[in-house]
């Protein structure tokens, strides 16, 4: 089964983008421009902090680094020892009478004095221990003079500073224990602070929050709400899963006869066809909370910290039956063990060892119902997929023409329209396209049109939208100089006029010289006239083969020569040709054999040939026969059409836009334009 949707463009390095899925050969190259690589969720750093829609209303908070508060502790401690600690310290002072100075000058009980301004401050012999005291100063200068002479006959100390005596246990609290006791205070603040974060319930201490689940839960009537008239396009999917929305609402019905309903569904599918909205809608259809955790939110950095969440994630659960937990990504979590980490225990093999021991055990009357979704199914655990588990296995698929339209009839609910609006026209042209791609599409019309200055979106806003999210952006910094302006023109002309003077080809919609920021210097969209298309012919492939070689074809016709704008051509016609010999059956000298597995359908496809070396030298060279077979078939096309691909071309060029009416319309004209004539080398 395939499903093809090509758009040929001429560039340095990559002239194709392959929007569809391509079941045949895998999906498309992950370095391909196209649908799959737009809408990619930038992963995202520290999930606990992000503000899930529909769910708690936890909102990140910026938090500031840790050495951070430690700074402002040394700065609190320094101001401390500045200011206040002083004034303690100098309790120990005894203030004096002038005359009791003088006394203690003539008894000659003075070791050490200081003089400011002001003050006198000296220090005493009393008992044995000294004692700082601390007078006025009286500025006479018969007066002082007496007293400077007495001191200096005694030879007192005239020090800068004064030694001030403290208690000891004083100073050793204020000197150590009162800062070890902020860092202390501090230290534990922000353990909590931390332990709070990283999904504690309340927990204290430095490790308080590990083993508790970061599920996000989304009551039955919350503000989001999804329902199954929020999701358009999976229709069967949407059959499967209703039999347990009516279980969740009435299970009496199945418990009284004897039934069991399915414990949990798996869905499947690639990236960006709805899994995670269906079984949100689900949830919201059977009117019963909804967990929601993604299979890399298990793991942790502690060993048995991922299967205490899971633990935690059931028992909140339980207390909420009947409910719905969904485990998105869980291939995160759930592969086939026996290949594990080298040594020690393995921190994910004990987190599916737990969920599959969690999932045995519930009991079925608490109506607990699993959903998960991956796009990597060959690699679950069998354990997990055997009934009793996952029971029921859910197709995701890319939607078809009808799925297409009825999606962006969702999307566009919201969005100011023109009444002349054709979404059936834009969901033939998005073929191949997934729900999140349709979605942008709206988007990113509604944007144009704000753009634009105006009020509502119009069928060019979604039109250039489908070619936005195809290629990018218009690129009008990137000048070509003319003569690659023409080599990119005859190049593309080259792809649509064989596919056109073949037989089964999908006609051409449009042809562009315009460059995009995804690359592209130019491309040529087909579209196929009776929407989805999901079986191919050996002669289809063929017309696919010889299309893709027809660029290449035209520069070596028209220059005599070739560019590197062929190399995504290329290796596009090699990916069918090889499917053909290894996969479809369709060589007279292999036959019906399999010589290629295909794994991770959904993800790229990544494909390895099971045969032996010297097959795979036949298979390389029947490789090179069929490409080159379909590369002599493209040229000839082009050479008895000389007139036409010139005519074409200086249409293009002079253009840098055709629709593919006008394309049709010189390609059928008969009369020839006498002024156009070949390029000179």
């Amino acid at each position: 089964m395939i499903n093809i949707f090509n758009v040929f463009k001429g560039r340095m390095g990559k002239s194709q983008l392959n929007l569809a899925n391509e079941n045949y050969s895998g999906n498309k190259n992950p370095n391909d421009n196209g649908f799959d690589n737009f809408n990619d969720f930038f992963n995202q750093f520290n999930k606990n902090n992000q503000n899930q829609n529909g769910g708690n209303s936890y909102k990140p908070r910026n938090r500031k680094p840790l050495v951070f508060y430690y700074f402002v502790a040394l700065v609190i401690i320094l101001l401390l020892n500045t200011f206040v600690f002083p004034s303690i310290m100098t309790r120990s002072v005894k203030d004096t009478t002038y005359t009791e100075f003088k006394n203690a000058v003539e008894n000659k009980a003075i070791t050490d004095v200081k003089f400011t301004d002001d003050t006198i401050y000296y220090v005493v012999d009393y008992n044995g221990k000294n004692l700082t005291c601390r007078t006025g100063r009286i500025k006479n200068e018969y007066t002082e003079a007496y007293v400077l002479d007495a001191l200096f006959s005694q030879n007192v100390n005239f020090n800068e500073e004064i030694p001030v005596e403290t208690s000891p246990i004083i100073s050793f609290l204020l000197s150590w224990i009162f800062p070890i006791l902020i860092f202390w205070a501090l230290g534990n603040w922000l353990s909590r602070k931390m332990a709070s974060s990283m999904g504690s319930m309340g927990g204290g201490g430095m490790f308080g929050g590990f083993g508790k689940s970061n599920a996000r839960e989304y009551e039955a009537n919350g503000d989001n709400k999804v329902t199954f008239r929020d999701v358009a396009g999976e229709d069967e999917a949407k059959e499967l899963l209703n039999e347990m929305v009516d279980y969740l609402k009435e299970p009496d019905k199945y418990t009284e006869i004897g039934a069991h309903i399915p414990k949990g569904a798996l869905l499947v599918g690639p990236p960006g066809t709805g899994k995670t909205l269906l079984a949100k809608a689900v949830a919201g259809e059977a009117n019963v909370p909804f967990f929601s955790i993604s299979g890399s939110e298990f793991v942790e950095m502690f060993v048995g910290m991922g299967a205490a969440k899971v633990r935690d994630l059931f028992d909140q659960a339980k207390k909420k039956a009947p409910c719905i937990i969904f485990i998105d990504e869980i291939d995160a979590i759930g592969k086939k063990r026996g290949g594990g980490a080298i040594g020690g225990n393995d921190e994910r093999e004990q987190t599916l060892n737990q969920l599959l021991t969690e999932m045995d055990g519930f009991d079925s009357s608490k109506a607990i119902i699993i959903l998960a979704a991956t796009n990597q199914p060959d690699s679950l655990d069998p354990a997990l997929l055997r009934p009793g588990r996952f029971d029921r296995r859910v197709p995701v698929e890319l939607p078809d023409f009808q799925g297409r339209v009825d999606i962006l009839k969702v999307h566009a609910r919201d969005i100011k329209m023109a009444e002349n609006v054709n979404l059936e026209a834009i969901a033939k042209a998005a073929a191949g396209a997934s729900g999140a791609e349709l979605a942008n599409i709206i988007n990113e019309s509604a944007l144009r049109a704000v753009r634009a200055g105006r009020e509502r979106v119009i069928q060019s806003d979604l039109e250039e939208s489908i070619e936005v999210v195809i290629a990018g952006y218009q690129k009008k910094n990137k000048v070509m100089t003319d003569k690659e302006k023409l080599i990119v023109s005859y190049h593309e002309v080259g792809h649509a006029l064989v596919a056109a003077l073949q037989k089964n080809s999908a006609p051409v919609q449009k042809i562009t010289i315009i460059p995009r920021t995804s690359g592209a210097l130019g491309y040529t969209m087909q579209v196929e006239e009776e929407g989805n298309h999901y079986l191919y012919s050996k002669e289809e492939l063929e017309n696919k083969i010889a299309t893709l070689t027809g660029g290449r074809c035209a520069e070596e016709l028209i220059f005599h020569t070739c560019t590197t704008g062929a190399s995504n051509d290329i290796e596009q016609a090699t990916k069918y040709a090889r499917a053909m010999i290894t996969r479809y059956g369709m060589s007279d000298e292999i036959g019906m054999v399999a010589m290629e597995q295909l794994q991770n359908q959904y993800l790229g496809g990544d494909a390895s040939l099971t045969c032996s070396p010297e097959t795979q030298t036949r298979i390389d060279k029947m490789t090179v026969d069929l490409v080159k077979e379909q590369h002599d078939k493209a040229m000839q096309l082009l050479k008895d059409n000389m007139n036409k691909l010139h005519e074409i071309t200086k249409f293009l060029y002079e253009k840098e836009t055709i629709t593919g009416a006008e394309f049709m319309e010189i390609l059928n004209r008969k009369e020839v334009d006498p002024s156009v004539v070949a390029p000179s080398n």
